[in-house]
């Protein structure tokens, strides 16, 4: 059975799709797409149906890293269905929560900088109102993020 990861920022259009293309690379070089289900979705429904920013994209594909994606925002069902749903901040995460039914469903929900700086609540920085610098910095946060993320969870699916 595929492990589920949904990564989740506020607009799903800089940090979130980002984390997403980051994570599936990953997986991917890894050869380990065929045990993992990975999207990405928002908060808020500000940008449902659109492309990532365009500074997200210019910088995944200067990493070499496909980035395809359509805004999303998430909602209960996403809670049951995901194995781990990834917050890339406070507030997101404290959103995430509201929406969670059970206990069961709050267990799934972490910070992105969790699996690689615990214990910090650290954020993963919004670059929406930055230049493509921010977007640089972003990218490099989460691709040590979603290494640390990726050797945490491949134990469960082998």
């Amino acid at each position: 059975m595929k492990k589920k990861v949904l990564f989740v920022c506020l607009g799903n259009i800089c940090r979130s799709p980002m984390a997403e293309a980051i994570f599936k690379d990953l997986v991917e070089r890894e050869n380990l797409s065929d045990k993992f289900l990975v999207d990405s979705a928002g908060t808020a429904n500000y940008h449902i149906g659109k492309n990532p920013d365009p500074r997200t994209i210019q910088v995944c594909l200067e990493h070499f890293v496909k980035i395809k994606h359509l805004g999303q925002q998430i909602n209960a069902k996403d809670l049951s269905y995901y194995d781990h749903i990834i917050a890339m901040d406070l507030q997101n995460l404290s959103n995430i929560k509201k929406v969670a039914e059970t206990e069961e469903q709050v267990h799934k929900i972490r910070l992105m900088r969790d699996f690689s700086e615990p214990n910090q609540d650290l954020i993963v920085p919004d670059p929406y109102y930055g230049n493509v610098e921010d977007f640089k910095e972003v990218f490099s946060i989460l691709t040590k993020s979603c290494k640390a993320l990726l050797d945490q969870v491949k134990g469960e699916v082998n």
